[in-house]
């Protein structure tokens, strides 16, 4: 079998992407896969260090403001997305795949509208509660459409839609807290792990700055933190706050985390937004987390992802317009300072998790292929 992947732009669309590919090559180590993503997305990093191949195109998405600037990058975007059809196209009559897969993103929209055309089997994944425009677009175009949660079948009720869950990489799965611990050089201290996506969010790294500087200075917990893409300016911030990155060897700061898997096995705590695929790991792992939801997404949906985890009594959450470092140290400490409130989170995230979503995947794909 032949499986053909589209998804990028963010983690969030990759990774579920890459968790589709791991657990069919699992199944039927015989599957010949390929990725298409944009030509300067960060899919074509972490598709290469899964070990798949990916082919490029070039695709962009439409700015919302009205400055000349936006009008001009939207006639690119109008260009480009002809284009990229047209590319798509071409690396799929050369591949020739029987089934094509989008994730999301707007590298999956050319791609899996290229491969309906030409008579391939295409499927979608949204891994929101609230659907991201290009998965809306596509839903007549693919033979079924597979959604997260309940709450996101209402968008696509003129379809074919099934529930499956988002998936969720198995070294998720699988990883082990003391054996990630020893192999990143950790000690018994608590491990704080916090990102706030993979091109970094500003309010996040300036609270986080406030509780790794307090940490490099007091040498109380050991942090694994993420600036992203657009964070250069954070380790210069954390030294304007008392503490060297680089004489603090309880901190590891980085722009990306390339291993995640092992690092939040190792995690006591997390920190960060609340994308799908996020708290979908946070709870397969049964992980105490401190949410910032994302202002900046559509129909507030981050916050919403947030909302249930807290209510289940999983998770605490911090809203952007409240946050600040002291807030934030203030319900870390509360929460790693006791054992059993930790348990408590612990066990209620994994009520929530939805772990066999890799399977009902598996069980659409095998439906939709004949075999």
């Amino acid at each position: 079998m032949k499986v053909l992947l589209a998804g990028g732009g963010t983690a969030g669309h990759i990774n579920p992407a890459l968790a589709i590919a791991g657990y069919i090559k699992q199944k039927r180590p015989d599957t010949e896969f390929l990725f298409i993503g944009n030509a300067d997305g960060m899919e074509q990093r972490l598709v290469a260090q899964a070990g798949y191949p990916i082919e490029s195109i070039a695709i962009s998405g439409f700015k919302r403001g009205f400055a000349p600037k936006d009008t001009i990058e939207n006639i690119k975007t109008v260009k480009r997305a002809i284009s990229s059809t047209q590319e798509a196209k071409k690396i799929i009559k050369k591949f020739k795949p029987d089934l094509c897969i989008g994730t999301g993103g707007y590298v999956s929209g050319p791609v899996v509208k290229a491969a309906s055309k030409l008579g391939v089997t295409c499927l979608i994944h949204e891994q929101n509660a609230y659907p991201g425009v290009t998965n809306k677009l596509l839903r007549k175009r693919v033979k079924k459409v597979m959604v997260a949660v309940e709450a996101a079948k209402k968008y696509f009720a003129d379809v074919d839609t099934v529930v499956t869950g988002n998936p969720v990489r198995e070294e998720i799965l699988t990883a082990d807290k003391a054996e990630c611990r020893k192999k990143l050089g950790l000690d018994q201290r608590p491990v704080v792990l916090s990102f706030g996506g993979s091109l970094g969010a500003q309010k996040v790294n300036e609270a986080m700055a406030d509780f790794i500087a307090r940490s490099g200075k007091d040498g109380r917990y050991q942090h694994i933190h993420a600036y992203g893409k657009f964070g250069e300016w954070f380790p210069g911030l954390v030294k304007e706050k008392g503490a060297n990155i680089d004489d603090c060897p309880n901190l590891d700061i980085r722009p990306y985390i390339d291993n995640m898997p092992e690092c939040m096995a190792a995690a006591d705590l997390v920190i960060s937004r609340a994308g799908a695929i996020t708290l979908s790991e946070i709870q397969a792992m049964g992980k105490p987390a401190i949410l910032i939801p994302s202002p900046n997404v559509a129909e507030n949906h981050q916050y919403h992802n947030a909302m249930a985890l807290v209510d289940a009594g999983a998770a605490d959450i911090i809203e952007e317009k409240d946050l600040t470092g002291e807030l934030l140290i203030k319900k870390a400490d509360a929460m790693l300072s006791d054992p059993k409130v930790l348990e408590e989170y612990t066990e209620n995230s994994k009520k929530m998790a939805i772990v066999n979503a890799n399977e009902r995947i598996y069980s659409v794909i095998k439906k939709v292929v004949g075999n």
